[in-house]
């Protein structure tokens, strides 16, 4: 079993505030967290998630499967339902903490045989319920993602292009596409470069940071030029493990 750290960006925690009376009483604090931020598991293994109240009052949470996705600018969401979602058994499905406390579910896949092998992600949420009696509610969601790994022989295939430019006042912005269209999750790694040339003289290099696509799916890639160069340019692109394209653009 495999978790990985480097996703806590990717975790998805959403606090919405659900007035109901504008005289009520203020809420005491919420406060909860939940370890590891991102695992990736095989079919049949069991993945342990520890969940910590650090909030003042004791908080009840809804614990259910859900779909993990990516909008076309990487930013994470909830999808009602998909596939690896349906695979996930997870006990309990109800958890009481106590402030301070700390306690732990259990999460395994139950895949079946017509799996396709490579990443199916999806998503444990963990939802507070409204505290009874209280005029106001705050409602506090966690998302642990979790990688369901299906062995078996895989596809890997980015395919990249093509790049538009859109404008901003005397901001650029250079956005490519990115389709996967393999099997595994893939990362754009940085450092990925746009170099910007008028004939053979470099006047920009651009550079974005970390950029992840899972798999079937696709997503943008966003340079910002603030030069002042305008008209045609040759733009090329370079990444790690997408090597080298080249473009015109019109600035």
């Amino acid at each position: 079993m495999k978790v990985r750290g480097g996703a806590a960006a990717l975790v998805l925690a959403a606090l919405t505030a659900l007035l109901t009376a504008a005289t009520a009483a203020p809420s005491p604090s919420l406060g909860l967290a939940a370890w590891p931020a991102r695992a990736t598991v095989a079919a049949g293994r069991p993945q342990t998630v520890h969940v910590r109240n650090g909030g003042a009052r004791s908080v009840v949470l809804d614990v259910a499967a859900a779909g993990f996705g990516l909008d076309l600018r990487g930013t994470p969401r909830v999808i009602r339902r998909n596939a690896a979602a349906g695979w996930l058994v997870i006990r309990p499905r109800v958890l009481r903490l106590a402030p301070g406390a700390t306690r732990t579910l259990t999460v395994w896949p139950r895949v079946p045989r017509a799996a396709r092998p490579g990443d199916h992600p999806a998503l444990v949420l963990l939802r507070t319920r409204p505290p009874a009696g209280r005029a106001i509610g705050v409602e506090l969601r966690i998302g642990v993602v979790v990688d369901v790994r299906v062995a078996g022989a895989v596809r890997r295939r980015l395919r990249i292009g093509p790049l538009l430019v859109a404008r901003t006042g005397a901001r650029r912005r250079l956005v490519l596409a990115v389709v996967n269209d393999g099997d595994v999750t893939e990362h754009v790694m940085p450092p990925a470069v746009l170099e910007l040339y008028a004939g053979r003289r470099l006047i920009a290099r651009l550079r974005t940071g970390r950029r992840e696509l899972l798999p079937h799916s696709r997503g943008l890639v966003e340079f910002v030029y603030a030069g002042s160069r305008r008209g045609p340019l040759r733009a090329v692109f370079a990444a790690r493990g997408l090597g080298r394209r080249a473009f015109t653009v019109r600035l």
